[in-house]
């Protein structure tokens, strides 16, 4: 179920840290996905492949569009108020994704029991309505953010405690019973 205190449907989400290579702002060849809240516990995000992004020439490297899968999914959190991270992520390549191509990302939570959180997403090529070019299956687990202070490197912790929005994101989970 969404939490009642999840952004509203149609609420850019933003990124949970500037740093990631997902949805961060501050990374130069990052995916800088932009991810949108939507009904039940579902969002959508939208990712350019660059050239920077390219594995075969002019095709989209099939772990970057792993990549921009495995953080769509990972941004259902935001709807269930949890801290997360992927336990597994199966992908399918359905259809090979040119550079300068926008991929559209929809990913939803299909189930929740303890820890576990169930999700899939797909990517289409041409628009939102289009054709299916990767898909996925994720299952994240639930984890406190002692998680990551436990097991990231001090400086890039410390630099993220010194971030008041991330510091406000992560208290706005912890208090998530």
């Amino acid at each position: 179920m969404r939490h009642p205190d999840a952004p509203a449907p149609g609420e850019l989400l933003g990124s949970h840290y500037d740093q990631c290579f997902g949805c961060g702002g501050e990374q130069p060849h990052g995916l800088h996905l932009a991810t949108r809240a939507r009904d039940g516990v579902r969002v959508t995000a939208e990712f350019t492949v660059r050239p920077a992004h390219q594995g075969a020439p002019g095709l989209a490297h099939g772990g970057v569009l792993a990549t921009a899968l495995d953080e769509t999914l990972g941004s259902l959190s935001w709807l269930l108020r949890v801290i997360a991270v992927t336990g597994r992520l199966e992908t399918d390549y359905v259809l090979p994704v040119p550079v300068d191509t926008v991929l559209h990302l929809d990913a939803e939570a299909t189930a929740v029991a303890g820890r576990k959180i169930y999700c899939r997403a797909t990517g289409r090529i041409g628009g939102p309505d289009g054709p299916v070019a990767v898909r996925a299956e994720a299952l994240f687990i639930e984890v406190k953010v002692d998680h990551f202070i436990d097991n990231g490197r001090p400086e890039e912790i410390r630099a993220a405690m010194n971030d008041p929005d991330s510091v406000r994101r992560v208290r706005a989970f912890e208090v998530n019973p």
